[in-house]
């Protein structure tokens, strides 16, 4: 064993046998119980970050501690390779994007092997790939065909820049996410999944995930937003097709003062033609994005359309608006607007002067005034000023007002759902062709079985705008399946949320090329661990149990979810430095090219640029970003302390569900403990062989440090296994290193106490710092590999203590330290605490009110 520690030749050593072994490729074994640890999938954009980097080393953390305890595991890893930066970078860099992309899944795929991580290699796929995405393909027409797939015409929100369709969350205060440009809403025809029949599904089974963050779950049961209401028709005072609405609170009906529709209901496209002001609006509106948060927060517009709507109760007449807040996609289109008693009717009627009439009250009579503010409650109310029906309670108004209603057949009962059908077609290039072919005699055939894959065409030229595909007459054209006649395909492409959304699965049977899925999806599904950021606990995590559900449903999988264990990593923050030109900009600098400054307090104050030795600014901590230039190339990392150091910060940093700070301090800490661990066992085992441990006739010293080991095992296998604190476990060992150097192992039995300290240090990091775990473990002449060995067990009689040491508290404040016996009852613990004479100096001559013994901590008295 060399003296120094050599990172570059520790890993080099380690991941050499792994290769030669085959250490981690995995097959199906009934006999063992499986374990499926997944991070989320990169996009192959070129160079991973520390965000990358912190995900895939907590799942690797997982996995290696699974293979510990016995289990069959798989680890996986491929590329979510489809996407529209792909296209962005072929335009700026005249590259076609295939080319681009794989070129970046190779240099990528360089960093992730050389972070050590325990994927099964023999699996990678990527999904631009033709073998995988025929597939998806496959289950298109298989959904088409069960009417779970259908294609009209839809107003989406269009980026007039990258060209393609917006979903709502990917509109931010009315700009593309990427691009940056005003949105606008238009009308296209578009391919939906139907996600909407299975909603109550997806909302329901959220109970059976006990092993996710509520907070994911909460996200995802507010999306689905199931809610129970009424339909109810208002005429039209100047007749016509009645104005349908949906309300989930009936009991306020007679507090309606306004109805309000959207500015894509039939009513308002109708007026909008002959009136240009509300045209005018109409175009405004359709601006910028269309989530319901979105409108949540905007300020609400809108214009009388000068007709009146009359309540089918008490045949009041009621204006009708056209208004920017009422979404078309959810319920009718046309709202009740009750001011009184809802907070967005109440800014719209206060903005515009509009009647607030109060229709509910608090059941025990208590004052509200509804003129100064909305009183929404549906508990302990009241039903007022609504002629018969005063004096209900809220289920008593719903039901009698409802039943009214279906009798005469005005309204009607219905359940209601925010999630709206998935739209699976973006105007790109860089994506899954949608395997439909249209016929102007047949209209839109799928593509048969026995013709797929539909194969994208990567030779092609990125210019911008239009997708190339348009342009490809031979590509295009071709004889409809049905008829024969000329016919041409779709040239739009899947939404990539499409290849995300089953991955996991083709993960079990990559090499099965004559179905999409077989058996050995079943025998590893569903994933055991999925890591990855709370940023997709709506969309990808709810596409992939919807795409879970369809599968289960055409007997590919047979579980009901894909992700039994979630667990969603913190974002990664890092210093900011910058300097202001003469214009008011600001350059910003990384903080690998800084030397930081400090104040006495110890915080960044500024700091010197490296290149020029003239002063930058400290612009706080704050993510990762290219705009803010604060990224940090992990591979800088590793080539300055080894892939070990950054691994091993990382875990120790913060617990992976917070937020963590990235310093290079942090990071060279980390160095000088491996470091010094290696320099620890280095001379350790340079004294010579070491005899077997003897727990008998071990003097007290060496009993100390062999129950501190253990405990530090035991404690280091919950925080790992069941509490994912992984900084703790770090903590821990830390702690037991710092105990081997004070301990003296001259004695006879010494080094082999020391000798099994070591081991069990080494077995605890082996997860998080595998290199060094794997020439550790040598150098400290055990046989294999340490990479397959076992979690140790616990020794219980290493743990018994005669004697134990207890903190002794005065009114809640550490007056002084006991040693009593272990086995030493209350009285006696008492005891010898009063007898401590600093304890002594604060009770003496004072009534003991209270004395609090926790067995094992600590004494508290209180005076």
């Amino acid at each position: 064993m060399q003296e120094r520690y050599d990172p570059a030749a520790v890993e080099s050593a380690a991941q050499n046998w792994w290769a030669e072994n085959r250490s981690f490729e995995v097959r199906e074994d009934p006999d063992r119980e499986k374990f499926y640890c997944l991070s989320m999938f990169p996009y192959p954009s070129g160079r991973l970050h520390i965000g990358h980097v912190r995900n895939y080393t907590i799942g690797d953390v997982i996995a290696r501690f699974q293979r510990m305890q016995g289990r069959n595991v798989l680890q996986p890893i491929g590329w979510d390779a489809f996407g529209l930066p792909a296209e962005n970078a072929a335009l700026k860099n005249q590259v076609p994007p295939g080319r681009w992309t794989r070129e970046n899944i190779a240099y990528m795929k360089g960093q992730l092997q050389a972070l050590g991580f325990a994927y099964d290699w023999s699996r990678e796929l990527a999904t631009c790939d033709p073998g995988y995405y025929r597939w998806e393909q496959w289950l298109f027409t298989r959904l088409l065909a069960k009417g779970l797939v259908y294609r009209k015409s839809s107003i989406v929100n269009w980026d007039p820049v990258d060209n393609t369709v917006l979903a709502n969350e990917q509109v931010i205060e009315g700009r593309g996410w990427r691009s940056g440009a005003l949105v606008e809403q238009r009308e296209i025809p578009q391919w939906f999944l139907k996600i909407s029949d299975y909603a109550d599904e997806l909302l329901n089974d959220l109970d059976k995930l006990q092993e996710w963050p509520e907070a994911v779950r909460t996200m995802q049961r507010n999306w689905i937003g199931r809610s129970e209401g009424v339909e109810v028709d208002f005429d039209l005072a100047t007749g016509g097709t009645p104005l349908r609405i949906y309300t989930t609170r009936p009991d306020t009906i007679f507090g309606a003062t306004f109805m309000a529709v959207a500015v894509e209901h039939p009513l308002a496209l109708e007026i909008s033609r002959n009136d240009p002001r509300i045209a005018e609006f109409c175009a405004e509106c359709r601006k910028g994005g269309a989530s319901a948060a979105e409108l949540e927060t905007a300020e609400k517009t809108g214009m009388p359309l000068g007709v009146e709507a009359i309540n089918p109760l008490s045949g009041e007449r009621i204006p009708v608006y056209v208004a920017n807040f009422v979404l078309m996609s959810y319920g009718t289109g046309a709202i009740m607007s009750v001011p009184a008693h809802d907070e967005r009717d109440h800014a719209f009627a206060v903005k515009y002067g509009l009647p607030i009439r109060q229709v509910i009250a608090p059941a025990d009579g208590s004052e509200i005034n509804v003129q100064a503010q909305p009183w929404t409650s549906k508990q302990d109310m009241v039903t007022v000023n609504s002629g018969a029906y005063s004096g209900l309670s809220f289920a008593e108004a719903f039901d009698r007002i409802a039943d009214g209603f279906e009798a005469q057949g005005r309204g009607r009962r219905r359940v209601n759902f925010r999630l709206r059908d998935w739209g699976v077609s973006r105007q790109r290039y860089w994506g899954c062709p949608i395997p439909v072919i249209y016929c102007d005699s047949c209209g839109p055939v799928p593509v048969p079985e026995a013709d797929l894959p539909v194969v994208l065409p990567e030779d092609v030229s990125v210019t911008g705008g239009a997708s190339p595909l348009q342009a490809m007459q031979d590509w295009v054209h071709v004889p409809c399946p049905g008829c024969g006649e000329p016919a041409r395909r779709e040239t739009d492409t899947f939404d990539t949320f499409f290849e995300s959304s089953w991955y996991y699965a083709r993960f079990a049977c990559p090499d099965q090329d004559a179905s999409m899925l077989d058996s050995r999806a079943s025998y590893w599904t569903p994933v055991d661990q999925y890591v990855g950021g709370i940023e997709h606990a709506i969309l990808h995590l709810l596409y992939a149990r919807f795409f879970h559900k369809l599968m289960r449903d055409e007997g590919l999988v047979d579980s009901d979810e894909p992700f039994r264990r979630l667990l969603t990593q913190g974002m990664v923050l890092a210093d900011c430095f910058y300097r202001t030109d003469a214009d008011g900009g600001q350059a910003w600098y990384s903080p690998l090219e800084v030397e930081s400054r400090r104040d006495a307090q110890g915080r960044i104050s500024g700091g010197v640029l490296l290149s020029d030795g003239q002063p930058v600014n400290y612009g706080g901590m704050s993510k990762m970003s290219k705009s803010r230039n604060n990224g940090i190339d992990p591979q800088v990392m590793i080539d300055r302390y080894g892939a070990d150091t950054v691994r091993l910060f990382i875990m120790f940093a913060a617990p992976p569900e917070q937020t963590l700070e990235f310093s290079e301090s942090g990071v060279e800490g980390a160095y000088r403990f491996l470091k010094r661990l290696w320099k620890q066992v280095h001379d350790h085992v340079q004294v010579g062989s070491v005899d077997d441990l003897n727990p008998d006739g071990l003097s007290v010293p060496q009993q100390d440090l062999r129950r501190k080991a253990h405990e530090t095992l035991h404690k280091a296998g919950d925080d790992i296994g069941r509490r994912a604190t992984f900084n703790t476990a770090i903590a821990a060992a830390m702690e037991l290193l710092n105990a081997i150097q004070k301990f003296a192992a001259g004695e006879a039995g010494g080094r082999a106490v020391v000798q099994e300290a070591l081991e069990i240090i080494v077995l605890i990091l082996a997860p998080i710092t595998p290199h060094v775990g794997h020439a550790l473990w040598q150098a400290l002449g055990r046989p294999g590999a340490v990479v397959d060995q076992a979690w140790p067990a616990v020794d219980e009689s290493a743990l018994a203590r005669e004697s134990v040491e207890l903190v002794v508290q005065v009114n809640g404040k550490l007056r002084g330290r006991i040693s009593v016996s272990a086995s030493a009852q209350r009285d006696q613990v008492l005891a010898a605490a009063l007898a401590e004479p600093n304890v002594q100096r604060f009770v003496d001559g004072r009534e003991l009110r209270k004395q609090i013994v926790v067995p094992g901590k600590l004494v508290n008295l209180v005076v």
